[in-house]
């Protein structure tokens, strides 16, 4: 027989609510909210940025309505429950000028301003700024932060923190050195082996940047240098972005052809480390014997005999994996900072294609997640995102600027003539047909390309996914003379069995152009090898 209190309900503690932050007060009450009640993201941060920066006019209008809302928006206008803001956010929104107010570090209490200035942590300071462009047309993960703010909010909180002030600092005092002469030190250059993608820069501006703050000499004096020229930097739309994102000072950068390396090698002064490779750039072969050191190169490749400093791998894939690994083992704490660990994160996930490459290692893939903090609101996949359509909007870019974005020169043995063989590849990602239609008169531009670059002939290698997802690859040659283009189509026919040329027609090209669709899934090395052996360069 049952008990008389079998069938009283059970009865349960009342639920006290225990956090002290005054954001979960009333959060889902829509009386006696008070001022316990957080401010509307869009609306009231807008109108206290506006207050603290009157002559700021890039959050102005920001109360206006936008003719672009989601649904999710319209609802959080009309809903009572008010979206979640972190009170560090909040905080920072200051008068950077104004001496009562003090900017917070990471994990820091607030210091009175008897206190003394000097922090040992890493700061980090916030700004609220109207966002430059529109998201919706990039096909972006979905996210929390879509959810509650829409694809392409108004504003953006932009994260300005002490390690990439430090950096920023770096590079512009190695700048003023550069224009001084270097006095009294080695030049210890830091440069990739060839190329300007986003990894190797990446890699050049922050393994310079650990060898600098490690250092224990005062002998060196370590520069980065972007192994292109400054002008080509626009056709690289995808690094231009990741350092405006980064708030890299590319006014402090140092690009190729504004140093003249060879002349601190005629005196002895010249130390090379090379990145991502083991052999130097062509263009700057008579510089090879003042290589000292060789980082991240493949193990078992041909080496400089006479270097002593040699970093191969085995393991990961990124040249950025391995430097964020030494600065999480020498100072973890600099890579709290955004900009600097998306600056490392934009390289490791290139160089791994979004760590889906099957040489993507487990190293890799553990220093993304370190550096998650990097990617931002869309997370690593909206990071990769973000990166490839902005390696592929051509939008803005000219002819020349397309053919400069992935482009290398070979110089040949003297021809019947007594000129030199000056042969140059571009690689693009879309279809010859599309580049036609690019320019009113591409023949002219292909041209006046060729000149700027003293070339004899150009080969434009396009690889691209047609509408049925099938993978093209096509070619444009252009040649200074019919001569010179009879000779590499003969030559490219002795060849067929490893690439097989299928003639394409469009009107438009002129004398010396012909266009041919690649008739078999060809890798661009091929293209590249048989472009050597043309010129006579022999194999490695």
């Amino acid at each position: 027989m049952r008990s008389a209190g079998a069938n009283t309900p059970t009865q349960k503690e009342p639920y006290i609510r225990t956090r002290e932050n005054p954001y979960f007060d009333g959060l889902l009450r829509s009386d006696d909210i008070g001022e316990t009640r957080p401010k509307s993201f869009v609306s009231d941060i807008s109108e206290e940025v506006m207050e603290l920066s009157p002559e700021n006019s890039a959050v102005s209008g920001l109360n206006s309505k936008s003719s672009e809302h989601s649904s999710s928006e319209k609802w959080l206008k009309t809903s009572k429950i008010a979206p979640f803001i972190q009170l560090d956010i909040l905080s920072e929104l200051i008068e950077p000028d104004n001496p009562k107010h003090h900017h917070l570090g990471y994990g820091q209490s607030p210091r009175t301003p008897e206190q003394s200035p000097a922090i040992h942590n890493t700061e980090k300071t916030y700004t609220v700024i109207r966002r430059k462009e529109k998201l919706s047309s990039i096909l972006l993960p979905l996210s929390a932060a879509s959810y509650y703010i829409g694809v392409s909010p108004e504003m953006e909180i932009v994260e300005s923190c002490e390690s990439i002030d430090k950096l920023n600092a770096f590079l512009k005092a190695r700048k003023d050195d550069v224009n001084a002469g270097v006095p009294g030190k080695f030049l210890h250059a830091v440069m990739g082996s060839d190329g300007a993608d986003v990894g190797t820069v990446a890699s050049t501006i922050m393994y310079s940047f650990y060898l600098h703050v490690t250092s224990e000499s005062n002998q060196f004096c370590t520069v980065p240098i972007i192994n292109i020229n400054r002008a080509n930097l626009g056709s690289h739309v995808e690094l231009k972005w990741l350092l405006d994102s980064c708030h890299i000072d590319q006014s402090s950068l140092i690009f190729a052809d504004e140093i003249d390396l060879s002349y601190y090698d005629i005196f002895g002064s010249l130390k090379i480390v090379l990145l991502k490779g083991s052999r130097i750039a062509s263009k700057q072969e008579k510089l090879k014997q003042a290589v000292v050191e060789i980082f991240h190169c493949r193990k078992g490749e041909t080496i400089y005999p006479w270097v002593k400093t040699v970093t191969t791998t085995e393991e990961e894939s990124s040249c950025c994996t391995a430097i964020a690994d030494k600065f999480a083992t020498y100072s973890p704490e600099i890579l709290a900072s955004k900009s600097f660990s998306k600056l490392l994160l934009a390289g490791i996930l290139l160089d791994t294609a979004n760590l889906r490459d099957p040489r993507c290692s487990s190293k890799d893939k553990y220093m993304a997640s370190l550096l998650i903090n990097g990617a931002g609101r869309y997370g690593c996949n909206g990071l990769y995102q973000l990166l490839r359509y902005k390696m592929h909007d051509l939008s803005s870019l000219q002819v020349a600027d397309i053919l400069r974005k992935d482009f290398k020169k070979w110089t040949g043995q003297e021809s019947a003539d007594s000129r030199s063989v000056q042969i140059g590849m571009s690689c693009i990602g879309i279809s010859i047909g599309q580049l036609l239609s690019h320019a009113e008169n591409l023949a002219q531009e292909i041209t006046r390309f060729q000149l700027s670059e003293k070339l004899r002939a150009l080969i434009v290698v396009s690889g691209y996914y047609n509408d049925e997802k099938n993978f093209k690859r096509e070619v444009l040659i252009s040649t200074e003379s019919a001569k010179l283009l009879e000779s590499l189509l003969f030559f490219f026919d002795f060849n067929a069995s490893r690439l097989p040329l299928k003639s394409l027609h469009f009107p438009g090209l002129k004398n010396g152009m012909k266009a041919y669709e690649i008739d078999k899934i060809t890798s661009r090395k091929i293209v590249e090898h048989l472009i050597e052996e043309f010129v006579g360069i022999p194999k490695a």
